[in-house]
């Protein structure tokens, strides 16, 4: 019976239609320009907040940013982890078209695409912020 309640409340309180006084067509119409204008940011930082929604992915991706490249076998030792598990997380952001490579013999070296840093750097400014600050504590 509770539940059978708490059901019809919520169901007749769920208002679908908006019930403003007016619509301001004016302000609409400027937002939806913005959303337009920034389609092409939207869907770049999406993809790359997707990909380093992983804790490991997430280091990578801050390793590089710090280093500018590394092979797969020092991300291993940096992260303590295999070179089968890195080399998927750095496939994976690859495949997102967010890493570059450089092949030097038999050594390949990852770096990230110039036209992801924009996006990435200021994602971890406020670690490298903290980092300083407790190296001069």
């Amino acid at each position: 019976m509770y539940l059978s309640n708490c059901l019809n409340s919520y169901l007749c309180c769920m208002n679908t239609t908006c019930i403003r006084p007016y619509a301001d067509h004016i302000l609409i119409g400027e937002c939806k320009k913005k959303l337009q204008n920034a389609e092409t940011s939207f869907s770049r930082l999406s993809q790359v907040l997707s990909l380093a929604g992983n804790d490991v992915r997430m280091k990578i991706l801050y390793l590089l940013e710090e280093e500018s490249e590394l092979c797969v076998c020092d991300l291993a030792d940096i992260l303590e982890m295999t070179i089968p598990a890195v080399s998927q997380h750095l496939r994976k952001l690859k495949d997102g078209n967010i890493l570059q490579t450089r092949r030097n013999a038999q050594s390949i070296y990852y770096s990230l695409k110039e036209e992801h840093l924009e996006i990435i750097k200021p994602l971890f400014e406020h670690i490298i912020i903290v980092n300083r600050k407790r190296q001069k504590a």
